[in-house]
């Protein structure tokens, strides 16, 4: 501990002797004289003629008082409060408006929605009736075909009875007979050929 003590005031001896030259060396300085003020003249002139410096003085009889002043200011505010009110009231009409809009605007957007549907809808059932209808013209020449087959291959048999039973069959009777239809070769048929 002895030690410890030492030390310390080894320590504090050292920072004494550091520190009194520091503190000795601002003391030693010499002393001057103060320095003449220089007061430029244009910066008090400045200086008279600004308002603040004027406020003790009369005001000239062209400007307004105080009261005139006041008269106005509150003319002015008034005024500008009457326009805000206005502006205000624009503002909830416009906000108003503006809702009643948006409203229009989600129901008339659910109604193209479902115009939408229904229009797909009708489209798929035209674009169904139109497969159909080609289906069904397609059945339809078939079918005249297959008639025009039936027809033919009738006329042929109807020939060959006749032909069977003994009657007089021409090529200009064979192909008008071809040529009729199905009623005109069963009224020929039903007709008997007497010598």
């Amino acid at each position: 501990m002895e030690k410890n003590t030492m030390q310390n005031k080894k320590k504090i001896i050292g920072l004494v002797i550091l520190l009194v030259p520091i503190f000795l060396l601002p003391g030693c300085s010499s002393t001057q004289k103060p320095g003449e003020l220089d007061v430029d003249s244009a910066a008090v002139d400045r200086q008279q003629n600004d308002p603040v410096a004027k406020r003790f003085y009369e005001p000239d009889p062209e400007s307004p008082t105080v009261v005139e002043s006041a008269m106005k200011l509150s003319g002015e505010y008034a005024r500008l409060t009457r326009e805000a009110a206005q502006l205000r009231q624009q503002n909830e009409d416009f906000i108003a408006k503006n809702r009643q809009l948006n409203e229009q605007v989600v129901s008339l957007d659910a109604q193209l929605q479902q115009a939408q549907k229904e229009l797909a809808e009708a489209n798929n059932l035209l674009i169904e009736m139109r497969v159909e209808l080609n289906n069904w013209k397609a059945d339809i020449l078939g079918f005249r075909d297959e008639m025009r087959n039936a027809e033919t291959a009738q006329l042929e048999t109807l020939l060959r009875i006749l032909k069977v039973l003994g009657g007089q069959v021409t090529t200009e009777s064979a192909r008008a007979e071809n040529a009729s239809t199905v009623g005109s070769a069963v009224a020929s048929s039903n007709k008997p050929d007497r010598p």
